[in-house]
């Protein structure tokens, strides 16, 4: 009977045992190889790739830069031509003298410098697009990354409860067989303990599949249209469900980590020189450029449009056979712009509030990178400090209460329930150090995207 008893006991050892062999060995278990790899590199490559926004931006761009050409070239002469002063008692062309056939031209010619102010502001306007596009690619990498993060930190989850689950259930099944044959200290509380954090394991798992599909279906939003491709190799292998994100994380390089890590935290006049290259703030700048032209453009009005125009009249012989003289008319035309109180002031007025309007538009983004690299420092400051403390003290801690409710449990000295709580609560910190890490990434992804054109102006 002893003998027995020991063996039951054995049992439960090994169980146990499994268990927190698992719980030392994080990521243990290898992910499903059936399906390709997307590697977080490859997701954003392959979102800025496709992305449409990029290709319509092409487009305005180009648009703008044909709309410049035709800016700088005078209006289309315009020709007229018609019968003057036919007598209506007989439609007789040679009747009067006044009757002619009449063939005119005239041509527009704008006011000052408007042709060329008007090309300037257009080519200023689409010389801001590449720096639209790099802002957008700079999005879409953040974008992408993050969510590839994501579902990347539930891909890992599921794979660590579900190693923990496969050695629950294995426990629950050797308590259920020591307390059935009434051997070992296995008591009734202890399997319903067992299954009950079997179930909390289920639901944790529910959980994480809803999380799963969210994800899944924002990542492939953004490789939907790669993957049409069916001369792509990635098209026969990767889904749009049950991506196969791999099993290692990234690990970015953090632009300007010396300013990030520097323990002082400098004024916004000393970060400014940093933001002011970012590439959405320089698309504001050629926005700013291009309204200031509209200024000098406005002013134009103030001098008059002049049109220029020339005729000739061909008339027919008189009554008695005699030739008539053709005729030919020259003038000039020209506005006078007197009345300027309510048009003309107004106009440069509009055109200065927008130039103003935009410049408000860059102060309000500065502001923004300033407060999203200040706020994005300080957590990742506080995160760093929170991977040492799991990886330094608690986990090793974790590790160690594990073992020991083992061996006293094994000894006869320990409850099966302290055992089990202790197991999970490691599960919940390799969890944590899970998420830790991907949120650090996530931050280094937003302050690369801040950090963009960086490197030029501190050359």
């Amino acid at each position: 009977m002893i003998k027995s008893k020991n063996h039951s006991k054995e049992w439960v050892m090994v169980g146990l045992g499994l268990l927190t062999m698992s719980s030392l060995t994080v990521f243990a278990e290898p992910l499903s190889q059936k399906a390709e790899i997307l590697s977080f590199e490859q997701a954003i490559s392959v979102a800025q790739k496709n992305d449409p926004w990029l290709k319509g931006n092409r487009h305005q761009q180009s648009a703008i830069e044909s709309l410049s050409i035709a800016a700088d070239t005078l209006p289309d002469p315009k020709v007229s031509v018609g019968l003057v002063n036919m007598p209506t008692d007989g439609f007789n062309f040679n009747q009067e003298g006044m009757t002619q056939f009449k063939v005119g031209i005239s041509q527009v010619i704008p006011r000052g410098d408007t042709l060329e102010l008007t090309s300037r502001q257009l080519k200023i306007k689409s010389q801001g697009y590449p720096f639209q596009r790099e802002n957008r690619e700079a999005q879409v990498a953040l974008t992408v990354g993050q969510l590839w993060l994501d579902a990347y930190r539930v891909q890992q989850s599921v794979a660590l409860i579900e190693k923990d689950r496969s050695l629950f259930l294995q426990l629950v099944d050797i308590t259920e067989a020591s307390y059935s044959a009434a051997l070992g200290r296995t008591r009734q509380t202890d399997i319903v303990r067992a299954q009950l954090e079997l179930t909390n394991l289920d639901a944790r798992l529910d959980v994480l599949a809803q999380e799963k599909n969210k994800f899944e279906g924002q990542l492939s939003q953004w490789l939907s249209d790669y993957l049409s491709g069916l001369d792509d190799p990635l098209s026969t292998n990767l889904a749009l469900h049950d991506i196969n994100l791999g099993k290692q994380i990234p690990q970015m390089d953090l632009q300007q980590s010396e300013l990030v890590y520097a323990d002082k935290w400098h004024k916004p006049e000393q970060l400014i020189s940093y933001f002011a290259q970012h590439p959405a703030v320089v698309a504001l700048n050629k926005r700013i450029e291009a309204t200031k032209t509209g200024i000098a453009l406005a002013k134009q009005k103030y001098k008059p449009e002049w049109g220029v125009n020339a005729g000739f009249g061909s008339r027919g012989d008189d009554p008695a056979g005699n030739s008539r003289a053709d005729l030919m008319s020259v003038g000039v035309t020209f506005d006078l712009p007197f009345f300027t109180q309510n048009k003309q002031d107004q106009d440069v007025k509009s055109a200065i509030s927008q130039t103003e309007s935009i410049k408000t538009e860059k102060l309000l983004l500065l502001r923004q990178l300033l407060s999203n690299y200040s706020t994005a420092k300080g957590r990742l400051l506080r995160l760093n400090d929170q991977q040492r403390l799991y990886r330094e003290k608690l986990l090793p801690q974790m590790y160690e209460q594990a073992e020991a409710s083992l061996t006293a449990y094994t000894n006869d000295d320990g409850d099966f329930s302290e055992v089990v709580r202790a197991h999970i609560e490691v599960l919940n910190a390799e969890i944590r150090i899970l998420t830790l890490d991907v949120a650090q990434q996530k931050i280094l992804l937003e302050l690369n995207y801040l950090f963009i054109g960086a490197n030029k102006a501190t050359r």
